[in-house]
C-alpha cells in the first residue's frame, strides 16, 4: 500500500494545484481521522507525512513497570531500549509506523479524498479573499432574474467559483450584455451552499473610483497624494477630496494629468460619469466651501452642535450651488460629513469677496465646462442637504 499511497499523493499535488505542504498536512490529518474511525481512541497518536510521501506514526506512551494497555503504556525495559535514560512515570514517543498498515485501505481513501476536497476549497478561498477591495476583469455570462449578473473571472476551477454582480451593485445608467468584458470592484468573497465560492462584484461602489485613481495617478499609488474622501452617485457624479503630502506638489494637477489625460481615462472607464476633484482642508469651513465647487461661497458658518454648515452664496449662483435635484449640495454633505444649508445673502448683506480658495476642483467630463442642468429657481431661499 505504501508505494500506491505515495503515487496517489503525487497525483493529488499535480491535479489539485495545492502546495505540497498543504497536501502533506491534510493527508496526515485524514489518516489520523481514519485510524480513529476504525479503532477509536488515538488521542495519543501523531501522524506525519514527509515530502517523499513516507508516513511516520508516533504514539505517546507512559512508562510503567507492568503494561496493562499496550496502546497507552510501555514497559520500563522496552522504554530504556529506546531511551536509555527513560524512567517510570515518564511519557515518551514511540515509533508506531505499523499502525499505518492497519488502517483499512478503503476507509483511508474515503477520508483522504474528503479532506483533500475541503483543503482545496479552503486554499481557493484564501486566495480569492485577497481579491476583496481590488478591481478585477470579468466576463458577463448570463443574467439571473433573481440575483443579478453572473460573471466569469477566467479561473481554472470555474466549477468551484461563481462571480455575481447583484442588481443593487449596478450603475443605473450603464447597460450590460452577455459576453461583455467588465472591470468590477470586488466587494466580498462568500461561501455558499455546497462547495461553491461566490465573488460579489460591484460597478457602483465608491472605492471603484479610488482604485481607478490609484491605477492612473502614480502620486496616489505612492502616497504623495492622498484621497481623503469620496462621495458618489454612480453613473452621474462623484466628488473626490485630495491632499498632497509633499511640499510644492499640486494634488489636483496630479489627478488631472497633462491635458486631462489621467482624469479622462477614469471618466471613460466610468462611462462619462462627472468627477469633481476637490482640495481637502483640515479646516471644516474651507473644506465645505471647496466641496461646493464649482461655486465660490461668500461665507461658511459652522454650527458645531448641529454639525451644520450654513453656506451663503451669491443669488445668481444659488441654483448652481444646490445642483440639479440638489445633487451638488448633497454630494458636498456626503463628502465633508457636515449637513449643508445653502442660502442666498440676507437682504442688506454685502460681500466683497468669496471665501478664499473656495473652488479648488476640476470637473472632468468629455464635454467639459457644462453646468448642472435643470437649474433650481434662484428665488429659492435655501437648500438643506445632509
Amino acid at each position: 500500500m505504501r508505494s500506491e499511497f505515495q503515487a496517489a499523493i503525487a497525483q493529488l499535488i499535480a491535479e489539485k494545484g495545492l502546495p505540497r505542504e498543504v497536501v502533506m498536512e491534510t493527508v496526515a490529518n485524514a489518516l489520523l481521522s481514519a485510524y480513529r474511525k476504525s479503532f477509536g481512541g488515538g488521542d495519543n497518536v501523531r501522524i506525519e507525512v514527509d515530502k517523499n510521501g513516507e508516513v511516520h506514526v508516533w504514539t505517546t506512551k507512559r512508562v510503567v513497570a507492568q503494561v496493562k494497555d499496550p496502546n497507552e503504556e510501555i514497559s520500563l525495559a522496552e522504554a530504556q531500549r529506546l531511551m536509555p535514560k527513560a524512567a517510570l512515570g515518564q511519557t515518551i514517543e514511540v515509533d508506531s509506523s505499523h499502525i499505518f498498515e492497519r488502517i483499512p485501505t478503503q476507509t483511508a481513501k474515503q477520508v483522504i479524498l474528503q479532506r483533500i476536497r475541503e483543503a482545496e476549497h479552503e486554499h481557493l478561498y484564501e486566495q480569492l479573499k485577497e481579491w476583496v477591495g481590488e478591481i478585477r476583469l470579468g466576463t458577463i455570462t448570463r443574467r439571473d432574474p433573481a440575483r443579478g449578473w453572473v460573471l466569469d473571472f477566467d479561473l481554472e476551477r470555474v466549477d468551484k467559483v461563481e462571480g455575481l454582480m447583484p442588481f443593487s451593485e449596478e450603475v443605473p445608467s450603464e447597460h450590460y450584455r452577455v459576453g461583455q468584458r467588465l472591470r468590477v470592484y470586488i466587494v466580498d468573497v462568500r461561501r455558499v451552499q455546497g462547495r461553491l465560492l461566490q465573488i460579489v462584484a460591484s460597478r457602483s461602489h465608491r472605492d471603484l473610483v479610488r482604485r481607478l485613481f490609484e491605477a492612473e495617478v502614480p502620486e496616489i499609488y505612492e502616497g504623495t497624494v492622498e484621497i481623503k474622501a469620496i462621495a458618489r452617485e454612480p453613473g452621474s457624479r462623484t466628488k473626490v477630496a485630495v491632499v498632497a503630502h509633499q511640499e510644492g506638489l499640486d494634488p489636483i494637477g496630479s489627478c488631472v494629468g497633462v491635458r486631462g489625460s489621467r482624469i479622462n481615462n477614469i471618466v471613460r472607464e466610468l462611462n462619462d460619469e462627472k468627477i469633481d476633484i476637490i482640495l481637502w482642508s483640515p479646516d471644516p469651513a474651507t473644506f465645505v466651501a471647496n466641496a461646493l465647487s464649482p461655486v465660490k461661497p461668500l461665507r461658511v458658518e459652522l454650527r458645531e452642535a448641529e454639525r451644520t454648515a450654513q453656506v451663503v452664496v451669491a443669488e445668481k449662483q444659488l441654483s448652481l450651488a444646490i445642483g440639479k435635484d440638489g445633487q451638488n449640495a448633497r454630494l458636498a454633505a456626503k463628502l465633508t460629513g457636515w449637513r449643508v444649508d445653502v442660502v442666498k445673502p440676507a437682504e442688506g448683506e454685502v460681500y466683497e469677496e468669496p471665501v478664499e480658495e473656495a473652488i479648488s476642483s476640476v470637473s472632468a467630463r468629455r464635454e467639459r465646462g457644462r453646468h448642472d442642468g435643470g437649474r433650481r429657481s434662484a428665488s429659492s431661499r435655501s437648500g438643506k442637504y445632509r
